[in-house]
């Protein structure tokens, strides 16, 4: 008899994995892979890049598998996973722009000029208004960006919120209020 690996919860199919079957993982990443694709796009803003990150996340809860709790909810650990991974990717590209000395401007500049020229789907109103939310969500501090991301974007509860960044639900609604606050002022919208 075989067994329906997509009826299995996702704490079922994470022992099936600890226990040597290498296809509940598959269907993990089968149920997972595009919530933790857009949360890792969204927190660095390259798609590219973000594909790559979310092949090394799912490394990683691989191979950190047995650390997670079957009795929580599986997304919220893989947002960790993910956030930490974006974490990582943001610091390591800090470094590189900190020790490239390949140009005499500073990075600030060369984002500058790459920012500068907008693709050509940018024309519409509703694009460039896009654009100018996505630009103004990567100026948020990181916590309230996470915060923000996770609960608008990827629509996780309050509490799914809370388990994922490992802090309160009331940290999490006071983070968001301020993340709103502070869009709005980088918008000039206050």
């Amino acid at each position: 008899m075989s067994l329906d690996l997509a009826a299995c919860t996702d704490g079922e199919l994470a022992a099936l994995t600890l226990g040597g079957r290498q296809a509940a993982f598959a269907e993990i990443m089968r149920r997972h892979q595009r919530p933790v694709y857009r949360l890792i796009r969204s927190h660095i803003g390259d798609a590219e890049e973000a594909l790559d990150l979310t092949q090394e996340c799912f490394v990683a809860a691989f191979q950190n598998l047995r650390k997670y709790d079957g009795d929580r909810p599986l997304a919220a650990w893989l947002t960790r996973v993910a956030i930490n991974k974006s974490r990582d990717w943001h610091r390591r590209r800090r470094i590189r722009q900190i020790l490239s000395f390949a140009s005499s401007l500073p990075p600030e500049t060369i984002e500058g000029e790459r920012d500068e020229a907008p693709g050509a789907d940018a024309v519409t109103f509703d694009r460039a208004e896009l654009v100018r939310l996505s630009r103004a969500v990567s100026e948020l501090p990181a916590t309230l960006k996470e915060t923000l991301l996770l609960r608008t974007v990827e629509g996780l509860s309050q509490a799914e919120t809370a388990a994922a960044l490992g802090i309160s639900g009331k940290a999490v609604e006071m983070r968001l209020r301020r993340a709103r606050e502070r869009l709005l002022k980088i918008l000039n919208f206050a």
